[in-house]
């Protein structure tokens, strides 16, 4: 078993590096030595996210034209990818399908 058995995780946002992030992640990498939990990388804030949700949607979904109205972008990729990483990190990685490699989203992104 490992050090961090408790399963928590502190996900932090992935912004600009600044003074502040780096002593704010340093007091964290100690608090978690302390308090047994993980930090992993989190999600930055996205306009691609508030597009997604109000048509029901996630940046984990399949997503096609007829779903966003308009061809999945780079946006819509990158988000997907974030999200992937950050649901591995926390071990839901297994919970992502990964869409066929010949999609028009992967096509479109290339």
């Amino acid at each position: 078993m490992s050090r961090h058995s408790s399963g928590w995780c502190c996900a932090r946002l992935s912004t600009l590096g600044s003074r502040n992030k780096r002593l704010v992640g340093e007091a964290l990498s100690e608090l978690s030595k302390t308090l047994n939990f993980r930090l992993v990388d989190g999600l930055a804030e996205r306009v691609i996210f508030r597009e997604f949700y109000p048509r029901g949607l996630t940046a984990i979904d399949d997503v096609s034209q007829l779903a966003l109205g308009s061809r999945p972008t780079m946006s819509h990729v990158t988000a997907r990818l974030e999200m992937e990483r950050l649901m591995t990190a926390i071990m839901l990685g297994h919970l992502v399908a990964r869409p066929p490699e010949s999609s028009d989203a992967s096509r479109d992104a290339a």
